[in-house]
């Protein structure tokens, strides 16, 4: 096998054109353990540990952009307040060891469907921001980014390069089942994000199919049924459509996890606890306002 080590952001984009099957490497809290199983054997490694460029968090024209290399650790300890779901995620991702070593840029590269970044990234509505050598940089919507299991959308030669998000407008939650809290792989994964802003909410599911998903449906509900401007509690019967819709927007199997009707009814059980935690916060912020 190969070891690619390029000395900056441009050289590696060189060596990822002339080695499109290389895989890039940087936490390796991934690769490595497929490398250790003997579950995949890459032509090459793509070393992006020399890329600084990685590392940066930077405000651009109101958005927050994430660098593909920005450890966990990070993410938790200084935006949690810009991006309160993901933070949450990363929180329950490994050990302290994999947190400070492992990236929400690994995470979208390795595209498993149970990663614990997607669901936040998606009910955020993050854009990804992709780069080769040849075409330059384009940006991809996280709608467009999963393919399929363990697939994403990047071209041969291209590499992620950071994550774009909106400054959290309004209350974010993400919800884990599995064995423990951290250092496991989720059975399955919520995340929601109300924008009052825009009086719409999002969406994200993970570990419940070929794919994170979004519940469509579910954020029309809420789009038209939260009273925006009323901080009354919510009623039981809207935490319980709502949960029926992030369910119906599931697609589990069963597994050596769980069940998939286990997993619709922990996604519903979820769904309906974390908006009501963020109903609740949006609530206090408008008696106080």
């Amino acid at each position: 096998m190969e070891f690619l080590r390029p000395a900056d952001w441009a050289e590696a984009l060189e060596l990822k054109a002339a080695h499109p099957d290389a895989t890039p490497i940087q936490g390796g809290t991934d690769v490595m353990v497929e490398l250790n199983f003997d579950k995949g054997r890459p032509a090459a490694l793509l070393d992006l540990n020399p890329c600084r460029q990685l590392q940066r968090v930077e405000q651009v024209d109101g958005k927050l952009r994430i660098g593909a290399g920005v450890p966990y650790v990070k993410i938790i300890r200084d935006h949690g307040g810009q991006a309160p779901a993901l933070a949450q995620a990363a929180r329950t991702v490994g050990s302290p060891q994999i947190r400070n070593r492992g990236s929400v840029g690994g995470n979208l590269g390795a595209a498993s469907p149970a990663g614990d970044s997607h669901p936040a990234l998606l009910a955020a509505n993050a854009v990804i921001e992709a780069e080769s050598a040849a075409r330059g940089s384009r940006m991809i919507p996280i709608d467009d980014f999963y393919v399929w299991v363990k697939k994403n959308a990047l071209e041969p030669d291209e590499l992620i390069r950071a994550i774009w998000l909106d400054p959290a407008s309004g209350p974010q939650y993400f919800s884990k089942v599995g064995t423990r809290n951290a250092m496991v792989i989720a059975v399955c994964s919520f995340a929601v994000a109300l924008h009052p802003d825009t009086r719409t909410a999002g969406t994200g599911i993970g570990s419940s199919g070929p794919t994170p998903l979004r519940a469509t449906e579910a954020e029309q509900y809420l789009a038209e049924t939260l009273p925006w401007t009323d901080p009354a509690p919510l009623a039981d019967a809207v935490l319980r459509d709502f949960g029926a819709l992030v369910a119906a927007a599931a697609k589990p199997i069963d597994d050596v996890r769980g069940t998939a009707d286990y997993r619709k009814h922990a996604l519903s059980v979820m769904a309906r606890r974390t908006l009501t935690w963020a109903w609740n916060d949006l609530a206090a912020q408008r008696r106080a306002a």
